[in-house]
């Protein structure tokens, strides 16, 4: 098979298209001849040298895809050959298949053509649970959504509208802010020209976002704090603004407040599993009835990689990139 590989790290020409072995399902896995995958920012890290896969994955990019199962391996019960799929990986969707554990399977949703379904796994597993399972964002509280345009923050709007949360997002400049608004957010802040806590503060009478979702890091730290509200929680799940930040702890013991920090790609399978089983159960029935939805911003062929990331890079999309096989 093909797959996109990295011989040294390096911007994105370090992306080559080349012939590699075929993976071959293990216990409790399947193999999925892949339609397509997703550009995910871990991708550009782990292109650049900065991320690599966890012991025994896959080495090749790609932490989602979409595809048909082509075999089962030992031990693998619900699933058949044939069966159309998208799957959380903790590598290897840049390629033409992919060995995947069967309990990070989930079947397309009705309504999603197969393509499409691989803008799903990451984005849904992460906002659900962050804001969900770990943040317990409740009906009528105000949750705060950093990077709002991105594909996970398009995901976060609309599920949290879907439970009666009232949403506000920061994205840069009036397109992106009126895409999220046409998604369902209530409270649009433009970071270039806005200062979020003031904004927050404003629209919320004071009392500051109960939940905010984080891509930022340690360069939102301080102000993320002081934009919570009392009992409010503080998810951080990238660190596009630095690893290193100073946090007061008397300014959260003040609002009885909780700070997370959570990743995916090198949680145990068992974990894994149970967060796309919650997925499946509390997303997949919105994205059926049409009330949830991933937003594409543009499509690549999969040999054509190094401009999907270029075009993630240039922060112009909405929403999520995808590569397809053919």
């Amino acid at each position: 098979m093909h797959a996109i590989t990295i011989p040294e790290p390096g911007g994105p020409d370090a992306l080559v298209w080349a012939e590699v072995p075929d993976p071959v399902p293990g216990e409790g896995e399947v193999l999925v001849e892949v339609v397509a995958s997703a550009v995910n920012r871990a991708d550009l890290l782990q292109r650049q040298g900065f991320y690599d896969p966890p012991p025994g994955a896959s080495p090749y990019p790609g932490l989602e895809c979409a595809g048909r199962i082509t075999a089962l391996g030992p031990g693998v019960a619900g699933w058949a050959v044939g069966d159309e799929v998208c799957a959380l990986l903790a590598g290897g969707g840049y390629a033409e298949r992919v060995a995947v554990p069967s309990g990070q399977l989930l079947p397309v949703p009705e309504g999603l053509d197969l393509a499409t379904a691989a803008a799903l796994p990451e984005v849904t597993a992460t906002v659900w649970s962050n804001v969900f399972m770990i943040s317990h964002l409740r009906p009528g509280e105000t949750v705060l959504l950093h990077g709002g345009a991105s594909g996970i923050g398009t995901m976060a709007i609309q599920l949290a509208k879907a439970v009666g949360a009232r949403v506000a997002v920061t994205a840069g400049g009036p397109d992106k802010l009126a895409r999220c608004a046409e998604l369902g957010a209530d409270i649009l802040i433009d970071y270039r020209e806005q200062d979020f806590v003031e904004e927050i503060r404003k629209a919320t009478d004071g009392a500051g976002a109960d939940v905010i979702l984080d891509i930022v890091g340690a360069k939102y730290l301080e102000r993320n704090v002081k934009a919570l509200a009392v009992n409010g929680r503080l998810a951080v799940i990238g660190l596009q603004g630095g690893a290193k930040g100073e946090l007061n702890l008397g300014a959260l013991l003040s609002k009885r407040a909780a700070v997370t920090a959570t990743s995916l790609r090198a949680r145990p399978l068992a974990e894994k599993a149970s967060i796309v089983a919650a997925a499946r159960e509390h997303v997949w029935p919105l994205i059926a009835a049409g009330q949830v939805r991933p937003i594409v911003d543009r499509t690549f062929p999969m040999e054509q990689a190094a401009d999907a990331h270029r075009a993630l890079e240039s922060g112009t999309h909405i929403g999520k990139v995808l590569l397809l096989t053919s």
